[in-house]
């Protein structure tokens, strides 16, 4: 197997590449192993991430044991429990899309050959999950862990009873004194906040999916199993989980000026005519149809429905063009950019199909594609 690192690493060529790294302190032996990113989002303002540090020197030993050479990346992180209640709160979702480009841009740039991505909180660990499977490296997660229970009055306590002794603080239930103990031990230390919230739902769901260690989910911040779990995630695992070898499709050429071709276009985001008249089902699709669009310079709102269960659909009932792009291609083919359009326009709901019924359709319109004369086709997939 020929590692992808080696595209800066060996060759006469990439001698100055490799001075980059010995000017970091790599060796030479260091550059033969494997390099590993570890994708650490530790941090000074992020409860569940203040100890990512000691988490990510862990991993890091545990890729030398495997004999590879681990190299820290960061990634930020935002903690919705302080970004709450003020703009701060719109910079939240949006750090998730940050954290994927980030840890996608940083990996592919360097040649890494595998990661160890090391998040903890809410928007961290799809964020960062979202790059590795984009990247299809070998990448494992290790997070940081759950915080401990609070104790208040001997009663154990999470962030939610902070909340609610906001309210009993309000309603005179309370006095500052008993709101100020609250405050102080509610949160006892490191680690993502005690509860099911998205943080430990989604360290969880990695554990679930096969995407994290045994442990992944559960075990406390603040123990020394998760370093000893840190350490194994950075060393080579297997999994019963027999993952599938996708054919790999090279893609067309077109073999003639785009101002003499036929564009047809193909949706999997279940746009149908209004009353869904082929009874399009909105999740494990069972066909794809075609809709005439002969004549038309546009779709209009009050003519087509959206049949599909997985994305927010609200922006296409508004526009249907915004799913399939009925005006704009129109616009290029009167503009002589493309020669014409297909006249008509195929459509299935992508979620939740099984992966053998989706190669099945895929067949199936590209058999109509051709039948039509096109040349080509434009995809949209929500």
């Amino acid at each position: 197997m020929t590692l992808r690192s080696r595209q800066v690493t060996e060759g006469v060529e990439k001698a100055p590449m490799r001075s980059l790294f010995y000017a970091m302190g790599y060796t030479k032996e260091e550059l033969e192993k494997p390099l590993v990113a570890v994708v650490s989002a530790h941090s000074e303002i992020v409860p569940g991430h203040m100890h990512l540090d000691k988490i990510t020197e862990a991993v890091k030993a545990g890729v030398r044991m495997a004999g590879g050479t681990p190299i820290m990346v960061p990634a930020i992180g935002v903690c919705d429990g302080i970004a709450m209640g003020h703009i701060g709160m719109k910079y939240s979702l949006a750090s998730r899309e940050l954290i994927a480009d980030s840890v996608e841009t940083m990996i592919m740039a360097h040649a890494f050959d595998g990661a160890v991505l090391v998040p903890n909180c809410d928007k961290i660990v799809p964020g960062m999950v979202m790059a590795a499977v984009r990247m299809n490296i070998p990448a494992v997660v290790c997070s940081g862990g759950p915080m401990m229970s609070g104790l208040v009055d001997g009663v154990e306590t999470s962030l939610s009873k902070m909340f609610e002794a906001v309210g009993a603080r309000k309603a005179g239930i309370i006095d500052d004194e008993g709101l100020l103990e609250y405050e102080q031990n509610v949160c006892p230390g490191c680690g993502s906040c005690s509860g099911m919230y998205t943080a430990n739902s989604m360290n969880c769901l990695c554990e679930a999916i096969g995407i994290a260690l045994p442990g992944n989910g559960s075990i406390p911040a603040v123990t020394s199993k998760r370093i000893m779990l840190a350490k194994h995630a950075g060393r080579p695992f297997h999994t019963e989980v027999v993952m599938p070898n996708h054919e790999e499709i090279p893609v067309p050429v077109l073999t003639k000026p785009l101002s003499e071709c036929k564009i047809g276009l193909v949706t999997d985001g279940g746009l149908v005519p209004k009353g869904n008249p082929d009874h399009q089902v909105p999740t494990n699709s069972k066909a794809f149809k075609k809709y005439s669009i002969a004549g038309m310079d546009t779709l209009k709102a009050q003519d087509w429905e959206v049949s599909h269960q997985g994305y927010n659909n609200a922006f296409v009932l508004q526009d249907p063009n915004r799913l399939v792009p009925v005006d704009a291609l129109r616009k290029l083919v009167k503009a002589g950019v493309v020669g014409s359009m297909d006249d008509a326009f195929y459509s299935t709901a992508g979620v939740m199909t099984p992966m053998e019924k989706c190669k099945k359709f895929g067949e199936g319109i590209a058999k109509g594609l051709i039948a039509d004369g096109c040349d080509a086709a434009i995809e949209t997939s929500t």
